[in-house]
């Protein structure tokens, strides 16, 4: 999961700060039944959350995180009382390795038929949801201004970033995984290589194609930038982007997935080894994936649906776009000790 911006930005810090409070306070009482969830800055609607509480007479609490990193410091640190944290896939596999998660009580998934065989065919660390349950599948695609550009003749693949048409007004996430994953794949090959040879191909694909069009590399200010008209051309998440654009303006972003795929991430709930409130996690996770409160997640966002096919029928809103642009997306595995030879690269495309 990615930032989102204004105005679920500032409910993310309620959130986050309603959290960690109501943990403090529910703690002491045992008398009260308790969920204990860690994730990613306000992933789950407070209705949501609400709906849950009022049907199982509990209380959940919810702590977050800004990144995997953060939280898998954090339970490797010892951090105790968790029962769900909410991973990417890299981390989900990293955990099941490290026996920090438990197995998850099948006879209790009862909306298990709901999760998309796509996304289990993506999952192959644990497509049988042995451990993860997946809960969003998401990637990062093309944003074009087309009041900034008139034409609609562009390459609707990675290749736009060759466009000299977008020189100085073009910018890609200061990620190596997504920025080479994107170069990987535009080549031919997959986004998890690590052959050498191919990814000198995608660095020098960059290096020499895309770099000399981009403003700059940014990860945390393109939706902003793109907003106000500096770029024209943006790599990055759907959110980010419309997260920042007043949604009757909409139309005037091309947003795409190229064809040709890329890197995609998968959110998944997982819990924890050691959880003290195991049957009452189980629950939530059925809870989350029945599609009414799956829908109701998706609209909050604008989210495409995926993952929870029959929730579709119960969402509202439209989505920032259409789900079917990720079937060829691949998920960024765990490549262990190779990752350095995508950081020894990145490096070099990282000089200024």
């Amino acid at each position: 999961m990615k930032k989102i911006t204004k105005v679920t930005l500032a409910a993310a810090a309620f959130a986050a700060v309603f959290g960690f409070a109501s943990c403090s306070k529910s703690s002491g009482n045992s008398s009260e039944r308790v969920l204990n969830l860690y994730n990613w800055t306000y992933y789950t609607p407070d209705d949501v959350i609400a709906a849950f509480e009022k049907e199982f007479n509990c209380k959940v609490n919810v702590d977050s995180y800004a990144s995997n990193e953060e939280m898998y410091t954090k339970i490797v640190g010892g951090a105790k009382g968790y029962d769900i944290v909410v991973p990417s896939q890299d981390y989900v596999s990293i955990m099941i390795e490290q026996g920090m998660l438990q197995k998850l009580d099948h006879s209790k998934l009862t909306n298990a038929g709901n999760i998309n065989p796509a996304v289990l065919e993506k999952a192959t660390y644990d497509p049988t949801m042995e451990y993860a349950v997946p809960y969003y599948l998401g990637a990062a695609g093309i944003s074009v201004n087309k009041t900034k550009i008139n034409t609609t003749d562009y390459a609707r693949d990675w290749g736009i970033f060759a466009d000299k048409r977008f020189a100085g007004h073009a910018s890609m996430m200061d990620d190596m995984r997504e920025v080479m994953g994107d170069a990987l794949v535009h080549l031919g090959y997959s986004v998890n290589s690590t052959d050498e040879a191919e990814l000198d191909a995608a660095t020098k694909l960059i290096n020499e194609q895309w770099k000399p069009n981009l403003a700059k590399f940014d990860a945390e200010g393109f939706g902003k930038s793109f907003s106000q008209g500096d770029f024209w051309l943006c790599q990055g998440y759907a959110e980010v982007i419309f997260g920042e654009i007043e949604e009757s303006k909409w139309d005037n972003v091309d947003f795409f997935i190229p064809e040709e795929g890329g890197p995609c991430y998968l959110d998944s709930m997982c819990i924890l080894k050691g959880a003290k409130h195991y049957d009452l996690a189980m629950e939530f996770i059925n809870f989350i994936h029945r599609p009414e409160n799956y829908a109701k997640f998706l609209d909050f966002f604008h989210f495409p649906c995926y993952v929870n096919l029959p929730a579709a029928e119960f969402t509202t809103e439209t989505p920032m776009y259409q789900a079917e642009m990720m079937d060829n997306c691949v998920l960024k595995n765990d490549v262990g000790e190779d990752l350095l030879k995508f950081v020894d690269r990145w490096e070099t495309i990282r000089i200024q």
